[in-house]
């Protein structure tokens, strides 16, 4: 538990101090407590895991299944709205912002009856996006606000927008939700252009 607040401490830009952490913040209340649902489930106990998990939902606002697999050090930073599905698979230091949605397409036959996304080591997840499917998310890659993402993405690389698409794939980029002033989607930005181009032979008709 310790070493969870320190990494939450060294990954939000707010710098709060370890009671904040310990006292104040729902999503690492939502983590540690689905430490102790998990075990229940593993135990054969269901009934009672997802009893206990939906009360941890209504505490926290978060909602992660019982058998969902989380590995150590997740930070989910404001929490609110976060759903984690049965089958999802989460790695160590991922950051998952609020309003992020890991769920489930169909019946997982082409992913080996998995039917979440697996997370991988560092990645991070931004506000508002939606993973969907048995796709993986690579190691330290990036996914920008209300993405939808229903591909694999590769190690080290942004996607942003809907469906989701990589608009750089460094692997040393860090980028607060996913993005940065200076990155921008390709296609939006050449749909807002056209907009405007399709604006200004309108109003030469006119003239």
């Amino acid at each position: 538990m310790c070493d969870l607040i320190r990494s939450i401490q060294s990954r939000d830009p707010a710098q709060p101090t370890f009671c904040e952490v310990l006292f104040g913040y729902n999503g690492f209340h939502a983590v540690c407590l689905h430490r102790v649902n998990h075990w229940f489930w593993g135990l054969g106990l269901r009934a009672l895991a997802r009893s206990l998990a939906n009360i941890s939902r209504i505490l926290t606002g978060v909602e992660i299944h019982p058998a969902a697999l989380i590995g150590k050090n997740l930070f989910i930073d404001h929490g609110s709205g976060v759903v984690i599905g049965q089958t999802a698979i989460i790695d160590d230091d991922v950051t998952i912002y609020h309003g992020v949605t890991l769920g489930g397409v169909g019946k997982g036959r082409r992913t080996g009856g998995r039917r979440h996304p697996h997370v991988k080591r560092n990645a991070m997840i931004g506000a508002g996006a939606q993973v969907l499917g048995g796709v993986t998310i690579g190691e330290n890659a990036r996914i920008g606000s209300n993405a939808v993402v229903l591909k694999d993405v590769p190690d080290g690389c942004t996607m942003v927008g809907n469906p989701a698409r990589p608009v750089n794939c460094d692997k040393d980029a860090d980028f607060a939700y996913g993005l940065t002033r200076e990155l921008i989607d390709p296609l939006a930005e050449t749909l807002e252009r056209l907009e405007k181009e399709l604006a200004a032979l309108k109003k030469s008709e006119r003239r």
